[in-house]
C-alpha cells in the first residue's frame, strides 16, 4: 500500500456514508430491518407505483442498496457496488421527479445526490484505504468502471420504461394494479 492521502481518507469517509446508508435502506426493504417494511410491504408498494413484478423489482432494488452499499463500505467490487447503488438511486430519483426537487416536497434531491456520489466513486476509485487496494484491484480495473458505470443509464432506462409501459396497460385494462409474478410479467 502506497502513502495515504488526503483523498484516500475523503474517499474513505463518502464510501462508508453513501454505503452505510445505502446498506440501511437496502435492509429496510428486504428484511424490515431499520423500521422498514420488509419485502412484502415494498412488493405492494412497488407494485403500485408500476415496477412490476413488485416482488421481483423490490428483490432487486433492496440487493442493489445492500449489497451495493457493503460494497461501497468496504471498497471491495467498488465499480460494481457504485453502479448497483447509482442505479437504483437513478431510478429513485425518476420516481421523485414529479415532486420537484427539494427533498423536502418528496422530490429528487436527495436520491438523485446518492447516485452521483455514487457514480462519482465509481470515476474515482475506492483509495488506498480499501479491500480493492488490498487485493491488488482485482475487482476494481479502468475497464470494468467504465463498463459499469456504463450500464447504469441502460438499466435505468430500461427499468423506468417497463415501469410507464405497466402503467399504461393498467390505465388501459381499468385501473387493476396487480401483475402476477409470473414469467410473462417479469419480461414485459
Amino acid at each position: 500500500m502506497g502513502r495515504v492521502t488526503a483523498e484516500d481518507v475523503a474517499a474513505l469517509a463518502i464510501r462508508t456514508g453513501l454505503g452505510a446508508t445505502l446498506f440501511a435502506h437496502g435492509t429496510q426493504k428486504l428484511l424490515g430491518w431499520f423500521n422498514g417494511g420488509g419485502l412484502d410491504a415494498t412488493a405492494g408498494a412497488f407494485d403500485s407505483m408500476g415496477y412490476r413484478p413488485g416482488r421481483q423489482m423490490a428483490t432487486v432494488a433492496g440487493l442493489c442498496e445492500s449489497v451495493g452499499g457493503a460494497a461501497l463500505v468496504l471498497g471491495l467490487g467498488t465499480p460494481a457496488g457504485g453502479a448497483a447503488v447509482a442505479g437504483a438511486m437513478s431510478v429513485a430519483a425518476e420516481t421523485h421527479s414529479p415532486n420537484g426537487f427539494f427533498n423536502t416536497e418528496g422530490g429528487l434531491e436527495y436520491p438523485a445526490l446518492i447516485a452521483l456520489g455514487a457514480a462519482a466513486l465509481v470515476v474515482q476509485g475506492p483509495g488506498r484505504l480499501s479491500l480493492d487496494e488490498l487485493t491488488g484491484h482485482l475487482l476494481d480495473r479502468p475497464w470494468m468502471r467504465m463498463a459499469t458505470l456504463a450500464s447504469v443509464p441502460l438499466g435505468v432506462g430500461t427499468v423506468v420504461a417497463r415501469k410507464y409501459r405497466a402503467l399504461a396497460r393498467q390505465a388501459v385494462e381499468g385501473g387493476s394494479t396487480a401483475e402476477p409474478d409470473s414469467a410473462e410479467g417479469a419480461s414485459g
